[in-house]
């Protein structure tokens, strides 16, 4: 059996990726996965650390910050998906999974031509790529219930969001006496800023401050360095950390509610507000099943951060370690795995009707994009950008 998982550009998707690979090798020991990324970005650090071959695409998504970018599209996508095309023309998957960002979009186009299922772990249900990919999924693995009804596909299902190996739920020491902070990989700049003015009480109401400062606060980070404050710019093992933790200040990404939810932690979030607003979305769920306590970024600060982190009563605090039992989805990657069996049952069942399928080259990159329906797939995307983004036909 052959997994093919593209995606990436973001730790988020890198580490859901991860976990999947994970669990269908440990289903599949006889199996092989492979790991499409963009080039350039953090999975050609992650991936080959974490022992999965990586092969990668020189690919970029619609930029909503700077328009002007968007004009080099045209010459970047027939390039991209030829080499999707090659890549999968090579490795000869049964089934592609796609988790998420422009980076899967290349070898999900390139499988549809080919013939062979793809399933797409949603972890955004209003992001762009995963909406143009959506209509020829095989099925779409979301993180809520209520995104069944938000993204339907052939088959849509509530798995949860896949997380790496080693959370397991404890519960915290309250009144908490470890806290640690985090903006995930790169960062977050203004988590940092308000952590560097309240150092001085934060230290005096915690007998140890972890900060992941991400590269962009790492100098600052490690001049700060006294006893109970631990400056650390990147680590793998965010696991080890939680487990020693007893509230975390995070980001929202998708995945770090996950790892909070399955390790059981309550904490304060403060989501970024990039990409369409999804951080909000999931702070605000994480918030309304009382798990945690939102702050909107541009109203933190220092004085804030201790205001808020003041105001977490032990009653308070328990409570949200309770809520957490109720929303963790721990078995999110091996679901997702049955799910992709499944769909590669179906697809060897119905094999002797696709027998008619379209076979694409794609060593002539000219011919590719003038005489193969790959040309139509990449004019079909184009125009699919331009309604979701310039003309706002999809709202996003």
């Amino acid at each position: 059996m052959r997994l093919l998982i593209s995606g990436g550009a973001s730790g988020g998707h890198v580490t859901a990726a991860l976990a999947v690979a994970a669990a269908f090798r440990a289903a599949h020991p006889d199996g092989e996965v492979v790991l499409v990324g963009r080039t350039g970005r953090v999975e050609e650090a992650l991936v080959p650390a974490a022992g999965f071959p990586l092969q990668t695409i020189h690919v970029r998504g619609w930029d909503r910050e700077a328009g002007w970018k968007n004009l080099g599209l045209p010459a970047i996508l027939p390039w991209a998906l030829a080499h999707g095309l090659r890549v999968v023309s090579r490795f000869q998957p049964d089934v592609v999974l796609g988790v998420g960002a422009h980076a899967m979009v290349p070898c999900l186009l390139a499988a549809r031509l080919r013939g062979v299922p793809y399933v797409l772990q949603v972890s955004e249900p209003s992001g762009l790529a995963n909406r143009m990919m959506r209509s020829g999924a095989a099925a779409a693995c979301v993180s809520f219930p209520s995104d069944v009804d938000v993204f339907r596909t052939r088959r849509t299902v509530a798995t949860g969001y896949p997380i790496r190996d080693g959370f397991h739920r404890r519960e915290p020491t309250v009144p908490p006496r470890r806290l640690l902070v985090t903006g995930g990989g790169l960062g977050a700049r203004r988590i940092n800023e308000a952590v560097w003015d309240a150092l001085d009480w934060l230290l005096t109401r915690f007998d140890q401050v972890v900060h992941l400062t991400g590269a962009q606060g790492k100098q600052r980070g490690e001049a700060l360095a006294r006893p109970g404050y631990l400056a650390i710019s990147r680590t793998a093992d965010v696991a080890g950390l939680m487990a020693e933790s007893d509230l975390v200040v995070a980001r929202a990404g998708l995945g770090t509610c996950a790892e909070l939810l399955a390790a059981g932690l309550p904490a304060v979030l403060v989501p970024g507000r990039f990409g369409g607003g999804h951080q909000e979305d999931n702070a605000a769920r994480m918030e309304a099943a009382c798990a945690a306590v939102r702050v909107p970024d541009a109203e933190l600060t220092g004085d804030r951060l201790r205001r808020v982190i003041e105001d977490l009563t032990s009653d308070r605090l328990r409570a949200m370690a309770e809520a957490t039992t109720g929303l963790a989805r721990p078995d999110a990657a091996r679901e997702i795995v049955r799910v992709l069996d499944e769909v590669i049952a179906e697809s060897r069942r119905r094999q002797a009707d696709r027998s008619g399928l379209l076979v694409v080259g794609a060593d002539d990159i000219s011919e590719f994009v003038r005489e193969t329906e790959a040309g139509e797939l990449v004019a079909d995307l184009g125009q699919q950008v331009w309604a979701a983004e310039v003309v706002g036909q999809v709202k996003g």
